[in-house]
This record gives structure tokens, sequence and C-alpha cells, in this order.
């Protein structure tokens, strides 16, 4: 009996239709496995054209999105940030001031790429050099800054490190001021006594614009010039690498980037780290910092402000802030703590703070109590209302990761306890003396 024979072995179909369903087959196949991956990889839907990014809540440090974080990646020039906030502690300390005049050495003159062509023995403030830095992402600008600073870039590059490690930066390290690769900088001014590249995570770049924004608010003053002119003298002023600053939607050129209320930070780019860029921007009191590393193409194609945009827009379209705990409210369950030589037996509390989270549009949160302590047990009379008597520990889902949280929060007292008089205790005493006595003479039947 002949059987039929298989489609791909019968005459009439030929070679080259068979090779075209083959290729068709493969194209789905592969289609289909890789939207797959996609959505397995980005839950968020948003499929960034990233090696890593991050995008945080400037307020509280609390994580929306991220990927691929913690990995640490070259950061090009964002590595300045720490050098820009290193000096900002430096004018805060005294140790610098904006109007000091910097004398040019040759270390800082001899740097490469982007620059403003400092000359040796030329004077300009610490401001004026601030503001090439943080514009311009001038390297010569930002070396003769941390010389100023430290007394050498080594020197500055191993305060860096010791600052990182301060603000919890586990997974970056630095070798110099600008971000450099090691190759890029002057061969005679290369650090010795570090090892290495400069590299960094893209949460550890998100802490750093955290730390940045909360103690050096004023830093947002310089991020957001659009153009400075560094000398009387120079033909073209200083144009600000973030194309994303709100005010450039007036800019013909980079309208199409400028997204409303960003106000810095910092972009960063070499042929090893690629386009990378840590931005915030504030709206209707919520301020965001996001960070893309490792976006490919040119620095002239803006993509990684487009992918940025991806992150503000997902964080202000899908979350809002909502109060989950409130301040100076009893605890349901340990409305009261106990109290020792009191008047009352019993002190109520409260809690000192809020607690205020971002939470996705339309969902609720709902912290469960874990633990109550108290500063002492029993606490001890006199205590003075708001005093902090103890803590609460709440416990909920993280609206953005779904991992589990804990917050402690103080507890303080709600009114006075005021000490009884030794008349009052006596009789307490004696009251409570009778009372086990005769709760053990029951024990005994």
């Amino acid at each position: 009996m002949n059987r039929p024979q298989p489609f791909f072995f019968r005459p009439t179909l030929s070679i080259t239709r068979f090779l075209a369903i083959v290729t068709l087959i493969s194209f789905l196949s592969l289609a289909l496995f890789s939207g797959a991956a996609r959505a397995e990889t980005d839950p968020a839907g948003l499929q960034l054209s990233a090696r890593s990014a991050i995008l945080m809540d400037a307020e509280s440090g609390q994580v929306l999105y991220e990927k691929d974080a913690d990995t640490a990646y070259a950061p090009a020039s964002m590595a300045k940030m720490m050098t820009e906030y290193l000096v900002f502690k430096a004018v805060e300390e005294g140790k610098l001031s904006w109007d000091q005049q910097i004398t040019v050495t040759e270390n800082a003159s001899k740097q490469v790429g982007s620059r403003i062509f400092l000359a040796v023995g030329d004077k300009h403030t610490v401001e004026q050099l601030y503001i090439a830095m943080a514009v311009g992402s001038a390297n010569d600008a930002t070396v003769q800054l941390a010389e100023a600073v430290a007394g050498s870039e080594e020197a500055f590059a191993k305060l860096m490190n010791e600052t990182a490690k301060e603000l919890g930066m586990t997974h970056s390290h630095f070798i110099n001021a600008t971000g450099l690769d090691r190759a890029d900088m002057p061969e005679e001014f290369r650090p010795t006594s570090i090892e290495g590249e400069t590299v960094m995570s893209a949460r550890d770049a998100a802490t750093l614009a955290y730390h940045i924004i909360k103690e050096d608010p004023k830093f947002l003053e310089y991020s957001k010039i659009q153009t400075y002119k560094f000398r009387e003298r120079d033909k073209d002023p200083i144009v600000n690498w973030n194309w994303m600053l709100e005010s450039n939607k007036n800019v013909p050129s980079l309208r199409k980037f400028a997204y409303d209320g960003v106000d810095g930070l910092k972009t960063g780019h070499t042929s090893t780290a690629g386009n990378c860029f840590t931005g915030t921007a504030l709206r209707n009191g919520t301020r965001l910092i996001a960070v893309v590393m490792g976006v490919d193409g040119s620095t002239n194609d803006g993509k990684r402000f487009l992918e940025t945009a991806k992150l503000f827009d997902y964080g202000f379209n899908n979350f809002e802030k909502k109060t989950i705990i409130e301040a100076k409210k009893a605890v349901p369950g340990h409305e009261t703590l106990p109290v020792k030589k009191g008047v009352r037996k019993k002190l109520e509390v409260v809690t000192a703070s809020d607690l205020t989270v971002m939470v996705k549009k339309g969902e609720k949160i709902e912290p469960t109590v874990a633990e109550v302590k108290s500063v002492q047990d029993p606490l001890v009379a006199p205590i003075k209302q708001g005093d902090k008597v103890g803590t609460v520990t709440y416990t909920y889902k993280d609206p953005a990761t779904q991992k589990d949280k804990s917050v402690t929060i103080d507890l303080v007292a709600a009114e006075d306890a005021k000490k009884a008089s030794w008349w009052r205790l006596l009789f307490r005493g004696i009251g409570e003396f009778f009372a086990g006595l005769f709760k053990g003479i029951v024990n005994l039947f």
C-alpha cells in the first residue's frame, strides 16, 4: 500500500518553497522566544535599551524600577558626581570657598576629552571651575578641584572610595576624579597606589544622586544652567550636556529631549561605558532619580535621554505618594506601655513620625505590626509628653518590587507620666503584696 509522503518529500513542493517555509517558521519562533524573554526580564514593560537602569524616589530612596542595578559598569563622567559631592562638602566645612582663587596645575592642564583648556598658572574661582564641571563636564576643571580638596588627584580618589563606603555604595570603585579610563589619563599622572578602573553600579549612582539632592540641594542651581561663558574672551559658552533640561524646550534642536521638571544631574560617555545618564525631575511635589548605563549609539543621537524619559514616564504615570502610617497615632493593640512608679500604671503612646511611600495608583498597602519594644521594661516615671519611650516595627510588601520590607518608627509619650507620691506607692505596694498573697493561696487549692 502506498502511503502518502511527508509534504517536504513531495515532488510538487520545490526546494525554494521548502526553504521559504523553514525560514518563516524560524522567524516566528525567534520572534515568540524574543518576546517572551523581554516580558520575563522587564515586567514593567519598559523594554529599555540600556545595560542597566534604576528609578528611585528622591525623598525616601524607594526603588520603583531596576534592571541589573547592582552590576558595576564603567560610569564615564557620571563619576564626577562624587567629585561634585566632595567639593560641596569641602565648601560647607570651610576648607574651600566659592570665591577662592585656584591656580591651575600641570596635571589639570594636561587633561583630555571634555575640557575648558585650562593653562598652567591661570587663576579661576572654585565656583567657576565647579560650573565648568557640572555643566560642561570639563575634565581639567574637575581635576583642578580634586587637587584643591585633597592635594593630589590620587589622594582625592582615595577620599572618593572612602566616601562611597560611608554612603553605602557597595559596587563602586574610583581611580580618578573624572571617570576617564586609565589609558585615557596623562601617563605621568596615572594612579600607582590604586588598582583597576573606575566602576559604579546604577544603584550606587542613584544613591549618590540621592545624597547630593538631600544634603546639597543648591547643587541643582548649578546643574540646571543651560550655558555658561567661562571666560569673557571665549567665543562660545559651555553648553550643558544634559539635553533633558526642562529649559531646553525652547531650544529647537533639543526640544524633543526636554522633559518637564528635569534640572540635573550628570551625563557620561566613553567607548567603554557607552552612553550613561543620571537625571532627576520634579513634578507636583514628587522628585524622581533615574539612571541609565550602557546605552548604545553616539553622544549626538540623544538616545540615553529618550530611555531616561521612559523611566520618568513610568514613575510619574504609575505611582503616587501615600501615607501608610500616620504620625501621632496610637498603634492598634499597643495603645499603652506599662509604667513603674507613676500615678498611673500605663502610659498612652503614639507614633513619632509618619511613613509615606510611593504606591502604584489604585493600590493599597496594609502594614502589619511585627514588634513593639519599650526603651526599658517597664518604663519608670516621671516621663514627659513627647519623650521617646519605645519603637514599633511594621512589615509590608514593597509596592514596586513586592519584596518584604520593614520599617521601625519611634513611639513617644502621648501625655505626661508623673511620679506617684511615696504615700501612693506605699499603699500600692501593700495592695500588690496582699493581692499576690491571695493569688498564691488560691493557687494552693
